[in-house]
Protein backbone atom coordinates (compact mmCIF):
# COMPACT_ATOMS: atom_id res chain seq x y z
CA UNK A 1 0.00 0.00 0.00
CA UNK A 2 3.06 2.50 0.80
CA UNK A 3 4.65 1.41 -2.35
CA UNK A 4 1.12 2.31 -4.41
CA UNK A 5 1.30 5.76 -2.21
CA UNK A 6 4.76 6.43 -3.58
CA UNK A 7 4.14 5.39 -6.69
CA UNK A 8 1.07 7.58 -7.45
CA UNK A 9 3.03 10.60 -5.93
CA UNK A 10 5.72 10.70 -8.18
CA UNK A 11 3.49 9.94 -10.85
CA UNK A 12 1.55 13.08 -10.35
CA UNK A 13 4.39 15.21 -8.67
CA UNK A 14 7.48 14.44 -10.56
CA UNK A 15 9.58 14.02 -7.28
CA UNK A 16 10.46 10.23 -8.59
CA UNK A 17 13.43 9.36 -11.00
CA UNK A 18 13.53 11.34 -14.07
CA UNK A 19 13.83 9.76 -17.37
CA UNK A 20 16.59 10.83 -20.04
CA UNK A 21 14.12 11.41 -22.92
CA UNK A 22 11.68 13.35 -20.71
CA UNK A 23 15.03 15.93 -19.95
CA UNK A 24 15.59 16.15 -23.08
CA UNK A 25 11.88 17.01 -24.12
CA UNK A 26 11.90 19.47 -21.58
CA UNK A 27 14.97 21.30 -22.59
CA UNK A 28 13.77 21.42 -25.91
CA UNK A 29 10.45 23.25 -24.73
CA UNK A 30 12.60 25.51 -23.35
CA UNK A 31 14.08 26.50 -26.30
CA UNK A 32 11.34 26.86 -28.58
CA UNK A 33 9.35 28.31 -25.82
CA UNK A 34 11.13 31.70 -26.70
CA UNK A 35 11.12 31.74 -30.41
CA UNK A 36 7.07 31.21 -30.07
CA UNK A 37 4.94 34.14 -30.54
CA UNK A 38 7.85 36.22 -31.21
CA UNK A 39 7.88 38.39 -34.27
CA UNK A 40 11.35 39.55 -33.90
CA UNK A 41 12.84 36.18 -34.77
CA UNK A 42 12.85 36.57 -38.35
CA UNK A 43 14.56 40.67 -37.79
CA UNK A 44 17.30 39.34 -35.56
CA UNK A 45 20.80 38.33 -36.69
CA UNK A 46 20.59 40.06 -39.58
CA UNK A 47 24.74 40.09 -39.17
CA UNK A 48 25.09 36.97 -38.95
CA UNK A 49 22.66 35.95 -42.03
CA UNK A 50 25.34 38.33 -44.04
CA UNK A 51 28.02 36.58 -42.85
CA UNK A 52 26.93 33.18 -43.70
CA UNK A 53 26.11 34.17 -46.59
CA UNK A 54 29.66 36.14 -47.41
CA UNK A 55 30.91 32.60 -46.54
CA UNK A 56 28.82 30.67 -48.87
CA UNK A 57 29.77 32.90 -51.66
CA UNK A 58 33.73 32.66 -50.80
CA UNK A 59 33.14 28.85 -51.51
CA UNK A 60 30.87 29.24 -54.44
CA UNK A 61 33.39 31.57 -56.50
CA UNK A 62 36.81 29.98 -54.95
CA UNK A 63 38.08 30.04 -58.19
CA UNK A 64 37.31 33.74 -59.33
CA UNK A 65 39.00 35.45 -56.59
CA UNK A 66 42.01 37.13 -58.03
CA UNK A 67 45.83 36.63 -57.59
CA UNK A 68 47.03 40.07 -58.38
CA UNK A 69 47.04 41.17 -54.80
CA UNK A 70 48.98 38.74 -52.92
CA UNK A 71 48.29 35.74 -54.19
CA UNK A 72 44.82 35.70 -52.66
CA UNK A 73 42.98 33.46 -54.18
CA UNK A 74 45.51 30.57 -53.92
CA UNK A 75 45.86 31.36 -50.19
CA UNK A 76 41.99 30.94 -49.70
CA UNK A 77 42.36 27.73 -52.11
CA UNK A 78 45.05 26.12 -49.67
CA UNK A 79 42.78 26.67 -46.80
CA UNK A 80 39.72 26.19 -48.03
CA UNK A 81 38.30 23.10 -46.36
CA UNK A 82 38.54 24.98 -43.09
CA UNK A 83 35.90 27.34 -44.25
CA UNK A 84 33.43 25.14 -42.52
CA UNK A 85 34.87 25.05 -39.30
CA UNK A 86 32.81 28.98 -39.48
CA UNK A 87 29.52 26.70 -40.15
CA UNK A 88 28.92 25.66 -36.77
CA UNK A 89 30.25 28.56 -34.66
CA UNK A 90 27.56 30.38 -37.09
CA UNK A 91 24.84 28.49 -36.00
CA UNK A 92 25.51 28.64 -32.08
CA UNK A 93 25.51 31.78 -32.55
CA UNK A 94 22.18 32.07 -34.76
CA UNK A 95 20.45 29.88 -31.88
CA UNK A 96 21.54 32.40 -29.19
CA UNK A 97 20.68 35.50 -30.94
CA UNK A 98 17.52 33.29 -31.95
CA UNK A 99 17.55 34.36 -35.22
CA UNK A 100 15.05 32.16 -37.62
CA UNK A 101 16.68 34.45 -40.47
CA UNK A 102 20.41 33.84 -39.82
CA UNK A 103 19.94 29.70 -39.02
CA UNK A 104 18.21 29.09 -42.41
CA UNK A 105 20.84 31.47 -43.89
CA UNK A 106 23.76 29.01 -42.48
CA UNK A 107 22.01 26.36 -44.67
CA UNK A 108 24.01 27.89 -47.60
CA UNK A 109 27.15 27.36 -46.92
CA UNK A 110 26.60 23.73 -45.34
CA UNK A 111 25.40 22.53 -48.52
CA UNK A 112 28.23 24.24 -50.61
CA UNK A 113 30.35 23.21 -48.32
CA UNK A 114 29.34 19.26 -48.66
CA UNK A 115 29.21 19.92 -52.19
CA UNK A 116 32.82 20.81 -51.84
CA UNK A 117 34.25 18.17 -49.35
CA UNK A 118 31.58 15.78 -48.29
CA UNK A 119 32.73 13.02 -50.68
CA UNK A 120 36.40 13.51 -48.56
CA UNK A 121 34.04 12.49 -45.13
CA UNK A 122 33.58 8.57 -46.36
CA UNK A 123 36.36 6.07 -46.38
CA UNK A 124 37.21 5.27 -50.12
CA UNK A 125 39.60 2.89 -49.77
CA UNK A 126 40.17 -0.42 -51.38
CA UNK A 127 42.22 -3.64 -50.78
CA UNK A 128 43.83 -3.95 -53.76
CA UNK A 129 46.81 -2.72 -56.05
CA UNK A 130 49.49 -4.19 -57.82
CA UNK A 131 51.92 -1.48 -56.55
CA UNK A 132 52.65 0.40 -53.12
CA UNK A 133 54.19 3.81 -53.42
CA UNK A 134 55.64 6.91 -51.02
CA UNK A 135 56.87 9.81 -50.52
CA UNK A 136 58.08 12.45 -47.55
CA UNK A 137 59.91 15.59 -47.57
CA UNK A 138 62.29 14.56 -45.31
CA UNK A 139 63.13 17.95 -44.30
CA UNK A 140 67.40 19.21 -45.03
CA UNK A 141 67.03 20.17 -41.28
CA UNK A 142 66.42 16.86 -40.48
CA UNK A 143 68.16 15.83 -37.02
CA UNK A 144 67.45 12.23 -37.92
CA UNK A 145 67.87 11.11 -41.29
CA UNK A 146 68.89 7.60 -40.69
CA UNK A 147 65.76 7.05 -38.12
CA UNK A 148 63.52 8.72 -41.27
CA UNK A 149 64.56 6.60 -43.65
CA UNK A 150 64.45 3.58 -41.68
CA UNK A 151 60.82 4.42 -40.60
CA UNK A 152 59.53 5.23 -44.36
CA UNK A 153 61.15 2.07 -45.58
CA UNK A 154 59.47 0.25 -42.62
CA UNK A 155 55.97 1.28 -44.91
CA UNK A 156 56.58 -1.45 -46.90
CA UNK A 157 56.33 0.86 -50.02
CA UNK A 158 57.43 -0.42 -53.29
CA UNK A 159 58.62 2.94 -54.84
CA UNK A 160 59.90 5.77 -52.43
CA UNK A 161 60.53 8.90 -53.22
CA UNK A 162 62.14 11.43 -51.20
CA UNK A 163 62.22 15.27 -51.60
CA UNK A 164 64.45 18.07 -49.75
CA UNK A 165 67.79 15.95 -49.95
CA UNK A 166 70.74 17.83 -48.77
CA UNK A 167 74.15 16.58 -50.30
CA UNK A 168 75.52 16.07 -46.90
CA UNK A 169 72.73 13.49 -45.77
CA UNK A 170 72.39 11.70 -48.86
CA UNK A 171 74.60 9.06 -48.12
CA UNK A 172 72.84 8.80 -45.13
CA UNK A 173 69.54 7.60 -46.81
CA UNK A 174 71.67 5.25 -49.21
CA UNK A 175 72.99 3.63 -46.67
CA UNK A 176 69.67 2.90 -44.47
CA UNK A 177 67.76 2.42 -47.45
CA UNK A 178 69.74 0.11 -49.40
CA UNK A 179 68.94 -3.21 -47.75
CA UNK A 180 65.06 -3.02 -48.56
CA UNK A 181 65.59 -1.07 -52.08
CA UNK A 182 68.28 -2.81 -54.83
CA UNK A 183 67.83 0.59 -57.17
CA UNK A 184 68.16 3.93 -56.42
CA UNK A 185 68.75 7.62 -58.20
CA UNK A 186 69.19 10.93 -56.52
CA UNK A 187 69.00 13.97 -59.03
CA UNK A 188 69.88 17.33 -57.10
CA UNK A 189 67.90 17.38 -53.78
CA UNK A 190 64.94 14.66 -54.99
CA UNK A 191 65.56 11.20 -54.42
CA UNK A 192 63.31 7.51 -56.04
CA UNK A 193 64.17 4.63 -54.27
CA UNK A 194 62.74 1.33 -56.11
CA UNK A 195 62.45 -2.09 -55.29
CA UNK A 196 62.16 -2.46 -59.05
CA UNK A 197 64.61 -1.51 -61.89
CA UNK A 198 64.70 1.67 -62.79
CA UNK A 199 65.71 2.78 -66.22
CA UNK A 200 65.75 6.47 -68.39
CA UNK A 201 66.44 8.53 -65.26
CA UNK A 202 66.79 12.05 -65.87
CA UNK A 203 66.49 15.29 -64.34
CA UNK A 204 63.16 17.22 -65.17
CA UNK A 205 63.49 21.49 -65.49
CA UNK A 206 61.17 23.13 -63.44
CA UNK A 207 62.65 26.10 -64.24
CA UNK A 208 64.63 26.89 -60.90
CA UNK A 209 68.10 26.98 -62.56
CA UNK A 210 68.66 24.11 -59.98
CA UNK A 211 67.84 20.38 -59.69
CA UNK A 212 64.10 19.58 -58.03
CA UNK A 213 62.66 16.96 -60.35
CA UNK A 214 63.46 13.70 -62.11
CA UNK A 215 61.92 11.24 -63.86
CA UNK A 216 62.16 7.43 -63.93
CA UNK A 217 60.83 4.46 -65.62
CA UNK A 218 60.61 1.90 -62.77
CA UNK A 219 59.76 -1.71 -64.53
CA UNK A 220 57.51 -3.85 -62.17
CA UNK A 221 56.16 -6.91 -62.74
CA UNK A 222 52.94 -5.98 -64.58
CA UNK A 223 55.22 -3.39 -66.94
CA UNK A 224 56.43 -0.29 -67.15
CA UNK A 225 55.63 2.96 -65.25
CA UNK A 226 57.14 6.59 -65.87
CA UNK A 227 57.35 8.33 -61.68
CA UNK A 228 57.83 11.58 -61.58
CA UNK A 229 59.27 13.30 -58.47
CA UNK A 230 59.20 16.99 -57.86
CA UNK A 231 59.72 19.46 -55.10
CA UNK A 232 57.66 22.40 -55.98
CA UNK A 233 59.34 25.87 -54.45
CA UNK A 234 57.92 26.93 -51.55
CA UNK A 235 55.37 29.11 -51.04
CA UNK A 236 55.95 32.62 -49.01
CA UNK A 237 54.22 34.94 -46.94
CA UNK A 238 55.60 38.45 -47.16
CA UNK A 239 54.87 41.26 -45.56
CA UNK A 240 54.94 43.68 -48.46
CA UNK A 241 53.68 41.36 -51.25
CA UNK A 242 51.57 39.14 -49.18
CA UNK A 243 50.69 35.38 -50.17
CA UNK A 244 53.64 35.00 -53.11
CA UNK A 245 54.29 32.12 -55.16
CA UNK A 246 54.97 33.41 -58.51
CA UNK A 247 58.20 30.76 -58.69
CA UNK A 248 56.04 27.92 -57.84
CA UNK A 249 53.44 28.37 -60.01
CA UNK A 250 55.91 28.28 -63.23
CA UNK A 251 57.47 25.34 -62.44
CA UNK A 252 54.09 23.99 -61.82
CA UNK A 253 53.37 24.71 -65.22
CA UNK A 254 56.81 23.20 -66.75
CA UNK A 255 56.15 20.23 -64.18
CA UNK A 256 52.73 19.92 -66.37
CA UNK A 257 54.19 20.16 -70.08
CA UNK A 258 57.18 17.30 -68.87
CA UNK A 259 54.03 15.34 -67.98
CA UNK A 260 52.19 16.03 -70.86
CA UNK A 261 54.82 15.04 -73.11
CA UNK A 262 55.35 11.65 -71.81
CA UNK A 263 55.59 8.96 -73.79
CA UNK A 264 54.06 5.91 -71.50
CA UNK A 265 50.61 5.02 -70.63
CA UNK A 266 51.03 4.96 -66.72
CA UNK A 267 52.15 8.11 -65.17
CA UNK A 268 53.00 8.12 -60.91
CA UNK A 269 53.98 11.74 -59.70
CA UNK A 270 55.36 11.87 -55.99
CA UNK A 271 56.30 15.05 -54.33
CA UNK A 272 56.12 17.79 -52.04
CA UNK A 273 54.00 20.54 -54.45
CA UNK A 274 53.14 23.10 -52.03
CA UNK A 275 50.24 23.11 -52.60
CA UNK A 276 46.68 21.69 -52.48
CA UNK A 277 44.28 19.87 -55.01
CA UNK A 278 42.25 23.05 -54.73
CA UNK A 279 44.73 25.86 -55.77
CA UNK A 280 44.53 27.04 -59.59
CA UNK A 281 48.20 27.61 -59.74
CA UNK A 282 48.38 23.81 -60.26
CA UNK A 283 45.93 23.42 -63.09
CA UNK A 284 49.05 22.05 -65.50
CA UNK A 285 49.42 19.24 -63.53
CA UNK A 286 46.15 18.51 -61.64
CA UNK A 287 43.89 18.95 -64.99
CA UNK A 288 46.08 15.70 -66.02
CA UNK A 289 46.44 13.73 -62.90
CA UNK A 290 44.16 12.20 -60.02
CA UNK A 291 44.61 12.15 -56.68
CA UNK A 292 45.03 9.08 -54.84
CA UNK A 293 43.72 10.22 -51.59
CA UNK A 294 40.56 11.99 -53.65
CA UNK A 295 40.03 9.16 -55.10
CA UNK A 296 40.78 6.43 -52.53
CA UNK A 297 41.51 8.07 -49.31
CA UNK A 298 39.65 8.45 -46.00
CA UNK A 299 39.48 11.97 -44.97
CA UNK A 300 41.11 14.83 -45.96
CA UNK A 301 45.04 13.36 -45.45
CA UNK A 302 46.58 16.55 -44.67
CA UNK A 303 50.76 16.43 -43.96
CA UNK A 304 51.78 19.70 -43.25
CA UNK A 305 53.52 20.49 -40.83
CA UNK A 306 53.43 17.63 -39.07
CA UNK A 307 52.96 18.66 -35.67
CA UNK A 308 49.36 20.18 -36.56
CA UNK A 309 48.47 18.92 -40.37
CA UNK A 310 46.07 21.95 -41.66
CA UNK A 311 47.21 21.31 -45.40
CA UNK A 312 47.49 18.24 -48.33
CA UNK A 313 50.41 20.22 -49.85
CA UNK A 314 52.38 16.38 -50.72
CA UNK A 315 50.46 14.68 -53.39
CA UNK A 316 50.98 11.15 -54.95
CA UNK A 317 48.76 11.42 -58.21
CA UNK A 318 48.47 9.03 -61.30
CA UNK A 319 47.75 8.66 -64.35
CA UNK A 320 46.65 5.43 -66.54
CA UNK A 321 46.65 3.09 -62.90
CA UNK A 322 43.45 2.82 -60.35
CA UNK A 323 44.18 4.28 -56.96
CA UNK A 324 43.24 1.54 -54.36
CA UNK A 325 44.32 3.25 -50.76
CA UNK A 326 45.46 6.32 -50.21
CA UNK A 327 47.10 7.48 -46.25
CA UNK A 328 49.26 9.57 -44.20
CA UNK A 329 52.11 7.46 -42.48
CA UNK A 330 53.38 7.80 -38.82
CA UNK A 331 55.51 11.56 -38.38
CA UNK A 332 59.29 11.16 -38.71
CA UNK A 333 61.62 13.65 -37.54
CA UNK A 334 60.82 16.13 -40.50
CA UNK A 335 58.15 18.90 -40.59
CA UNK A 336 55.98 17.10 -43.22
CA UNK A 337 54.15 13.37 -43.07
CA UNK A 338 54.94 11.05 -45.20
CA UNK A 339 51.69 10.22 -47.79
CA UNK A 340 51.11 6.68 -49.18
CA UNK A 341 49.00 4.72 -51.58
CA UNK A 342 48.14 1.34 -53.61
CA UNK A 343 47.56 1.68 -57.24
CA UNK A 344 46.22 -0.95 -59.79
CA UNK A 345 48.39 -1.04 -62.66
CA UNK A 346 46.69 -4.19 -64.10
CA UNK A 347 43.24 -1.68 -64.47
CA UNK A 348 41.59 -4.40 -67.21
CA UNK A 349 41.81 -1.78 -70.44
Amino acid sequence: MAQQAYTTETADDGSGPERPGSRLRRLAHRVSAGWRGDPRIWRRGLVLTVLALLLALVMLVHSHIPNRVGNLGSLTETFLPWLGLAIPVLLVLGLVRKSATALIAVLLPAIVWLNLFGGLLTDKSGSGGDLMVATHNVNADNPDPAGTATDVAGSGADVLALEELPASSVPVYEKALGPTYKYHAVVGTVGLWSKYPMTDVRAVDIKLGWKRAMRATVTTPRGPVAVYVAHMPSVRVKMQAGFTARQRDKSADALGEAIADESLGRVVLLGDLNGTMNDRSLNAVTSQLRSTQGAAGSGFGFSWPASFPMARIDQIMVKGVEPEKSWTLPRTGSDHLPVAASVKLDTGS
